[in-house]
């Protein structure tokens, strides 16, 4: 592995926070392109990501220190080692992201809907791009195989003491977000209501979550109930309320207004 890509003097500069980074800027610029699509102010993408980087990062670490407190409560400081260590929780950043959109949306006058399909495509892109900073760091690995494209990755930072050759479930969650970001751009012109392309995507990370957590159970991903675990429980919650929503949206009328702005989709 190679938590960390390179060092200038004092300075480390660590994969997991570099990939995210650029998987942030990825997104940032394809929602830059579908603001033009939408008929918005392509600006509009860099202000509203600068809000969604920032409570994206504090909502996720938050609810995976919530999640993880055991490994904290000796040493509190370490809940803010964020781009060092990694340790986030998508959900939490998802819960972030959409309280910090909403309030964006207030505050600029625009449909929270129409701007969460101008970012949806960036979202799929950007988580991607993240999933393989935990795969340069170590993390979120899966159960043990035999298949030829395992990998053995360290028991703990820094550790030269490493796993039988483990499922690469970063790679799996990378390439079935982009799959994801293939289907969102196919189908995001033949969606009818505002806000059902970021539905939609909700509804297609779901259950590749879901997926994905099968093989990281028991390994890097704690069981909350009768073998499910956290962020099974949280995809499924999201795929009902996703769902739910998208119907609702399909079945609203054409120009309809929306909540949390004068305007919807252009």
């Amino acid at each position: 592995m190679h938590p960390t890509l390179f060092t200038i003097g004092p300075v480390h500069v660590h994969s997991y926070g570099t990939l995210l980074m650029l998987g942030f800027l990825a997104g940032v610029a394809l929602s830059w392109r579908e603001a033009r699509r939408l008929g918005l102010q392509p600006d509009l993408s860099v202000d509203l990501g600068i809000w969604v980087l920032i409570a994206g990062v504090v909502g996720s670490r938050a609810v995976f220190v919530a999640m993880n407190w055991a490994d904290f409560a000796a040493h509190p400081v370490e809940a803010f080692y964020v781009w060092s260590e990694g340790g986030l929780s998508f959900h939490g950043g998802l819960l972030g992201g959409v309280v910090a959109g909403l309030l964006f949306a207030r505050r600029r006058g625009i449909s929270f809907w129409t701007l969460a399909d101008m970012v949806s495509p960036g979202l799929a892109l950007g988580y991607g791009i993240a999933r393989f900073g935990c795969l340069l760091n170590g993390c979120c690995y899966g159960a043990p195989t035999e298949l030829p494209w395992g990998i053995r990755f360290p028991l703990w930072p820094d550790s030269e003491i490493t796993t039988e050759p483990c499922h690469p479930t970063q790679v799996y969650a990378a390439l079935g977000s982009f799959a994801i970001l293939g289907v969102l751009m196919v189908v995001r012109r033949r969606l009818r209501g505002p806000g059902q392309l970021f539905l939609f995507y909700l509804m297609l990370y779901a259950p590749l979550r879901a997926a994905v957590e099968v093989l990281r159970r028991g390994y890097t991903a704690q069981v909350l109930f009768d073998g499910v675990t956290q962020a099974q429980f949280a995809s499924a919650v999201i795929f009902v309320a996703a769902l739910i929503w998208f119907v609702q949206r399909g079945r609203r009328p054409q120009g309809a207004a929306d909540p949390g702005g004068p305007r919807g989709r252009s």
